[in-house]
This record gives C-alpha cells, sequence and structure tokens, in this order.
C-alpha cells in the first residue's frame, strides 16, 4: 500500500505543480485547437499530464527498490523502455508536429526494447494458428510489439474527456494487481498499484474541472505500461488465460477495431482519419442532451465530465467478469463476444437517436 500513496502523492504535487505554472509554458504544453472533430474542452488547457504520472510511477518503483532490489530493478527497467512511446507524445503534445505513425513507431520502438530486455513476449495466445506463430522468437516479437502498440493508441482514442481514460486505466491497473496477488506475482501486482496511485493523482485534477489532460505522452506511455503488465503477467504465470488480459482491455481495443473498420468500410475514408462519432462522442452530443443550447465554459466543461461515468461503466462490465473468470479462456472467449455485440448495439441506437432511455439524463 505504500508504494500506492507514495505514487499517489507525488502525481498529485508534480501535476498541481504543472496546472499553477501553466501560464509559463501555455504557448508549448497547451491545447489552443478547440475546433478538431474530438476536441471537446472550452478552454485552452495543458497536455502534458503525462509527466505527474510517469513521476508518480518512479517514486513508486524507488519504493520497491527499496523493498524488493531485483524486483525494483526489473520495475525501473520497464520505466526505461516506455521511454520512446512517452517522448514522443511529450514532443507531439509540446510541438504539435508528431505525426501518428511516428508515435506509433516509437511505441513499437518502447515494446521492443521490453521484449529485449526484460524478455515481455507473447508466447501464448490459446487462438488456434496464433499460438503456432508466437511459438517462434520473431513471431512472439512480432505479436508483441502488435499488441503494445494496438494497446496504446486505444488509450489514446478514448483520452476525450475528462476522466476517461485515465479512469478506465486506473481499472484496468486494479484488476491486473487482483490477479497478480491472486497468483502470488508480486511485482506486476505492485507495479499495477504504482500506476493506480499515479493515475488518481493526475485524475484529482482532470475530473470533473478538467484542468489537466493526459496527452499523447500521458496515453501512449499509459498503454504502454498496461499492455506491458499483462505481457508480464503471462509470461510468468501460465495458470492465467491470454484471454483475461484481452477481455480487460476490450472496451478500448474494440473501440479501436470498431472505428477502423466503421472509417474504412461504412465511411471509404483512410482509418487514421480523426472524426467525431467515436462511441464517447456520440453520447456527449446525443444523451447529455441536458446542457444543449448552453455555450458557457462551465456548462461545456460540466457536460464533458458526465460524459465519462457511462464509458466508466462501459469498461466495468468488462473488467469485473475479466477478475471472475481469469483462469477460464472458453468463458472469457463468450464474454468477449458477448461485450462486441453489447457494443455495436448500444452504438446503433445512439448514431439513430434512439439511446436506452435510462442513459438520457435531463435536469
Amino acid at each position: 500500500m505504500l508504494i500506492l500513496l507514495v505514487a499517489f502523492a507525488v502525481s498529485l504535487a508534480v501535476t498541481l505543480l504543472t496546472v499553477r505554472s501553466a501560464k509559463r509554458h501555455a504557448h508549448l504544453s497547451h491545447d489552443h485547437d478547440l475546433s478538431g472533430p474530438q476536441k471537446f474542452h472550452a478552454t485552452p488547457v495543458p497536455r502534458i499530464g503525462g509527466i505527474g504520472i510517469v513521476a508518480g510511477l518512479l517514486a513508486g518503483v524507488l519504493v520497491l527498490l527499496g523493498r524488493d532490489a531485483p524486483a525494483g530493478v526489473q520495475a525501473l527497467v520497464l520505466l526505461l523502455c516506455g521511454l520512446p512511446a512517452l517522448l514522443a507524445g511529450l514532443t507531439e503534445d509540446l510541438t504539435k508536429a508528431v505525426s501518428p505513425a511516428r508515435r506509433l513507431l516509437a511505441t513499437a520502438l518502447s515494446a521492443l526494447l521490453a521484449v529485449w530486455l526484460l524478455d515481455a513476449a507473447i508466447r501464448r495466445t490459446d487462438i488456434p494458428g496464433l499460438d503456432w506463430i508466437v511459438s517462434f522468437p520473431l513471431g512472439a516479437a512480432l505479436a508483441t510489439v502488435f499488441a503494445v502498440t494496438g494497446v496504446a493508441n486505444s488509450i489514446n482514442i478514448i483520452d476525450g474527456f475528462n476522466g476517461l481514460a485515465s479512469m478506465c486505466g486506473v481499472l484496468i491497473l486494479l484488476c491486473l494487481a487482483y490477479v497478480g496477488f491472486q497468483v502470488d506475482d508480486l511485482l506486476v501486482a505492485w507495479l499495477a498499484l504504482a500506476g493506480v496511485g499515479a493515475l488518481l493523482g493526475f485524475f484529482i485534477w482532470n475530473f470533473p474541472a478538467g484542468l489537466i489532460f493526459l496527452g499523447d505522452g500521458g496515453a501512449y506511455f499509459l498503454g504502454f505500461y498496461i499492455a506491458e503488465l499483462a505481457i508480464l503477467l503471462l509470461l510468468r504465470n501460465p495458470i492465467v488465460s491470454p484471454m483475461f488480459p484481452l477481455l480487460l482491455c476490450i472496451y478500448p481495443i474494440f473501440e479501436t477495431l470498431f472505428s477502423m473498420y466503421r472509417r474504412r468500410v461504412l465511411r471509404s475514408m483512410p482509418p487514421s482519419m480523426p472524426d467525431g462519432i467515436h462511441l464517447h462522442s456520440l453520447i456527449y452530443r446525443r444523451v447529455m442532451r441536458w446542457a444543449v443550447g448552453n455555450r458557457s465554459a462551465k456548462a461545456l466543461t460540466r457536460r464533458n465530465s458526465m460524459t465519462s461515468p457511462y464509458l466508466w461503466l462501459l469498461c466495468m462490465l468488462a473488467a469485473i467478469p475479466s477478475v471472475l473468470f481469469w483462469d477460464n479462456t472458453p468463458v472469457l472467449a463468450a464474454l468477449i463476444l458477448l461485450f462486441g455485440v453489447t457494443y455495436v448495439a448500444l452504438y446503433w441506437r445512439i448514431v439513430r437517436f434512439r439511446a436506452p432511455r435510462w442513459m438520457v439524463f435531463r435536469r
């Protein structure tokens, strides 16, 4: 618990310092473009929340280093492996000049470093054919790079509203910590709790007021961190089903895959082209009707923040079953399929202005 508290305190303090000094670095760190299809904030806000999160994680890892030197060294190596993903994202946050392809390449480099330095590679999937591919070192490395960059990109995609990506990250990391303790994998469990503390330190300033955002640096690093902890959990504990982390992260992953299908197949657009009709965007625009017409900064911020709890619930609908059946591959596979059907049904109802009554909140 000390690791969680230290990570929380340091993240809280560093993020507060970033917010309080915002005027000094506003020309670099603020997101001044409020007109994009995925822009839902009312005023320019710093996009460098990843700095506080990484600072909190580093503090938690130093506590671990004092308790268990070998585990602490592994944790430090993991953070070092994540530097390319973090730095590429932060560079984009500060310069607005790093393309998505370059950010993904940097995240792939982080994944390769983890394969090289920590042997953190996917070697089993419980998927016929793919298990044969990952039985070879090159196949395992390629599958790992694909999975890590995919998760990192998916976290970045859902990072659009106050508290959305960070609270989903907290839920996912709590589940990883729970299963880590269940199988006595204390390295993964403690690192997951350090991530929870660091994210909560950021969350307090991000939700509901939206004083700071994760930014690309925070989102890509968070995705890398979650993916690597899941890979380490599977690698070190054969009893854990490979379907467990897939169901656990299915909300951001399915959001990404469905968005690619929607853009390429339904709209004949490049899959990387941003648009404003993600599920979270539709909930903001079509479910939160009580705020329509009021364009004040206070009302828009409230509308932004009230969107996130709907998606937290969706994330929990996958997270809770994943920890109940973490060692049962057939059940987890069935639940993944059920989530996909539920997501698509909910999406098509909202896009057709037929949102379920329980979702529609009116004053």
